[in-house]
């Protein structure tokens, strides 16, 4: 069986365990129905998400001079503190940025190899947890733009990681947390702005991932590199497929490849 289109990131349902899909122009295909069966995949050229070209992809998905000029890549995406929509002050697009911008946020701790803070769209919990890899995650605070989320963000990393060790991630050697009580040992360190929104009485989310087996020392799989790779499916975590030659490919990191995928038993 073949299935052939440009990467995005796969999409997500929550479950136990999590339900992936790679979706197609015209097809799509449900992950967890494939694991233990060999998977080909084959580079075939590039496409850009915003203009469609077949141009060398540079970063999220765009060629050079989209990723430049396309609102969906302003900086403050990375960097929510530099958001400027609440303030009517324009980036590259101010209705994109205001839809965007001017929504409800949640800062969170999430915890995939370690400990970390974060920033999301309310509507993108849990889905920003699920493609991160972590195993249990809590709303810390909840605002009413990305402004004051990304503020928020910026003085809890002073006392909390932001990054997450994908290679701990996929190994599965992470250790459980007390997420509770450090949203409560934070606390004091939320800017005066976002007090009023701290979110006092919530639990830990948990979230399972469709794992056969997990490799113990990962290979990561660049298409650019190796345009043609074949391997038996065993897993998948944050955004990350995993092979049971402990290859791992971040389908996420290759967003905007144009690919044949074929499917066969193992």
């Amino acid at each position: 069986m073949q299935y052939e289109g440009v990467l995005r990131k796969m999409q997500t349902e929550m479950g136990n365990p999590i339900q992936y899909y790679m979706v197609f122009e015209n097809d799509f295909l449900n992950l967890n129905q494939v694991l233990g069966r060999k998977v080909g995949i084959a580079f075939m050229k590039f496409q850009c998400l915003n203009c469609g070209r077949d141009r060398p992809i540079y970063r999220q998905g765009f060629c050079k001079s989209c990723f430049y000029e396309t609102a969906a890549a302003g900086e403050w995406i990375m960097r929510p503190e530099l958001s400027t929509a609440h303030l009517g002050k324009e980036d590259r697009d101010l209705e994109y940025e205001k839809q965007v911008q001017l929504q409800p946020h949640i800062v969170y701790l999430a915890n995939s190899s370690n400990i970390k803070v974060g920033v999301t769209r309310k509507t993108q919990v849990p889905t920003r947890w699920i493609d991160q890899g972590a195993h249990e995650a809590i709303e810390i605070v909840e605002v009413p733009n990305r402004y004051l989320a990304g503020i928020t963000e910026v003085a809890l990393k002073d006392h909390i990681g932001d990054k997450t060790n994908w290679r701990k991630m996929l190994t599965n050697t992470v250790d459980d947390e007390d997420l509770v009580a450090w949203r409560n040992k934070l606390r004091p360190y939320i800017p005066e702005e976002a007090q009023p929104y701290f979110i006092e009485s919530n639990n830990e989310t948990h979230l399972e991932f469709p794992v056969l087996q997990y490799p113990e020392k990962v290979k990561s799989l660049n298409l650019g590199k190796t345009p043609n790779y074949e391997g038996i499916l065993k897993g998948i975590k944050g955004q990350y497929l995993i092979f049971e030659d402990h290859t791992v490919f971040n389908v996420r990191g290759s967003e905007g490849y144009y690919v044949r995928l074929q499917l066969n038993q193992p």
